[in-house]
């Protein structure tokens, strides 16, 4: 049996359904095995960011990784950017990377480079494959890895001799792991912390922030009396009306210290306390009060449902209703110029229930993704770790993962452009994704980042960094070049129609919104 249909066997024993690809001649023997195994869904990208985010969206939906078949060092260096982000959200990923057979390693060919070093500065296992006889159980382990809880960034490397060779072996099924208990002694402190205190803040992230974490959280706070938040960007999180509110911190240093202004007691439960996403002359970075007693009631490896089941006993908020977002009909405006301040309400109010939103909208999304809130029902995907470009791919993937539901995504312009290809993968596919493109023509955030950093120089050359304008984008016309259905829209009444055909229609679209 040829080594790589072994390793494919192995996969799909142990729950492999998709493989995100950009595939180059080393990996032309997994190509074939993928071929040979219908239970497989190969998604191709045209370019490997987009394959790495799309299996990103994908298990953020589905809770498993996808495997990511890319092409030796400079295939994956390709992928890091959004690998990155995954890694950040504790993402469950598994990439195949091929390499020169190691027989030809040694003449040093063009595409050779330091491959295991690439792969250990993105991932948190890393496995290399020596013969054709240990790739099936290299594989095994890799999925293994892949699925320690919450997730992990797990990379196997195939010579391309040990792909093609034979082999009679079949590497094991395996089984994921479980979080670890938080301690009876934890659960009390947290609890006795927020009880003494009248200024306390539960702070809850990773993967505790879906619809029964949540209402756990809400329980806890109603009773408590504490306040509740997340990080500022976050894997995923259940939103909408009849749900609390938990509110992310705000992007900037200073606003968020002011949020946190007053707080002397704050319990994590499944993710760490918030720093400045840069430095900046003058201010903090570490953005907790100084005087705030701080308790990490469960890591993000830990079992944060059950910390939080356990505390709401204690709390026996259980027996009290929540505080939830009430469930009141949006008032969207019905003519006008399109800006950021009016798109929200149109966005929020014409959403389907059971919409997933992905959000890469980094200066236009101040605006508008406050009202979804008041939106029905809905789960939040957001660029965990800050490297723009992963938007468009995540929402390819999560089509993907849950086909039955509605995706949004929503864009800045110039991130966008990172990963435009995404959209043929969409049209390829015939994935129902509404992608909304803010089009102010510029990097917006690095405009206000130039003077937050205090730097000197904001004339004509230094402005002309983050211009977009010229030349400008026709996002319509780009889209359809792409397979895609392309909107431009100016005006409410525009935008209105065009998201609502866009839902109401199977495919992927494009709203360009001028704003």
């Amino acid at each position: 049996m040829n080594s790589a249909d072994a390793l494919l066997k192995t996969l799909i024993s142990n729950g492999l359904e998709v493989v995100f690809a950009n595939p180059g001649t080393s990996e032309m023997h997994l190509v074939a095995a993928i071929d040979h195994h219908p239970e497989i869904r190969p998604v191709l990208g045209l370019f490997e960011g987009v394959v790495t985010g799309a299996a990103d969206g994908y298990a953020r939906m589905t809770g498993k990784a996808a495997a990511n078949l890319l092409h030796l060092g400079p295939g994956l260096g390709n992928g890091f950017a959004n690998i990155h982000n995954a890694r950040k959200a504790r993402t469950p990923m598994l990439n195949i990377v091929g390499d020169h057979a190691t027989y030809h390693l040694k003449y040093d060919a063009p595409l050779t480079s330091d491959l295991d070093g690439l792969a250990k500065a993105s991932s948190n296992w890393v496995g290399r494959s020596t013969s054709p006889d240990d790739l099936s159980s290299t594989g095994s382990e890799a999925w293994f890895q892949a699925h320690k809880f919450p997730g992990q960034i797990a990379t196997m490397l195939v010579p391309a001799d040990c792909a093609w060779g034979e082999t009679e072996n079949i590497g094991p099924v395996v089984q994921g792991s479980s979080p670890l208990k938080v301690s009876d002694q934890e659960i009390e402190e947290a609890f006795v912390a927020l009880s003494s205190s009248d200024n306390a803040l539960l702070f809850i992230g990773g993967d505790f922030l879906d619809e029964e974490s949540v209402s756990l959280a809400g329980q806890i706070a109603s009773v408590a009396k504490c306040r509740l938040a997340t990080d500022t960007f976050v894997k995923r999180h259940r939103r909408g009306r009849g749900i609390t509110k938990i509110e992310p911190i705000p992007y900037f240093a200073e606003m968020a210290e002011e949020y946190l202004k007053g707080i002397d007691t704050i319990v994590f439960i499944g993710t760490k306390p918030p720093v400045s996403f840069f430095a900046y002359p003058g201010k903090k970075s570490y953005l907790s009060p100084e005087q705030a007693k701080l308790i990490e009631l469960c890591s993000p490896f830990q079992d944060g449902k059950y910390a939080l089941k356990a505390l709401n006993e204690m709390f026996k908020g259980s027996k009290i209703d929540p505080q939830l977002i009430p469930n009141e009909t949006i008032e969207m405006p019905s003519t006008g110029t399109l800006s950021p301040e009016n798109i929200g309400p149109l966005f929020a109010g014409l959403l389907p229930e059971e919409t997933i939103v992905c959000d890469e909208a980094a200066t236009s999304g101040f605006f508008v993704t406050p009202h979804a809130w008041n939106a029905k029902p809905l789960d939040w995907l957001a660029l965990t770790g800050g490297s723009i470009g992963q938007g468009l791919p995540l929402a390819t993937g999560a089509a993907i993962g849950a086909p039955d539901r509605p995706v949004v995504c929503l864009h800045g312009d110039g991130g966008a452009m990172y990963t435009v290809q995404s959209l043929w993968t969409q049209a390829r596919e015939s994935l129902n994704v509404t992608n909304i493109i803010f089009s102010n023509r510029s990097y917006a955030i690095l405009k206000v980042e130039l003077d937050r950093v205090g730097a000197l120089g904001t004339g004509e050359r230094a402005a002309s960094m983050f211009s977009l304008d010229d030349p400008a984008i026709s996002w319509p016309s780009l889209a359809q070049s792409l397979g895609v259905s392309g909107y431009k829209t100016t005006t409410v009444e525009e935008f209105k129609k065009a998201l609502s055909d866009s839902i109401a229609s199977e495919g992927p679209s494009l709203i360009e919104v001028m704003v």
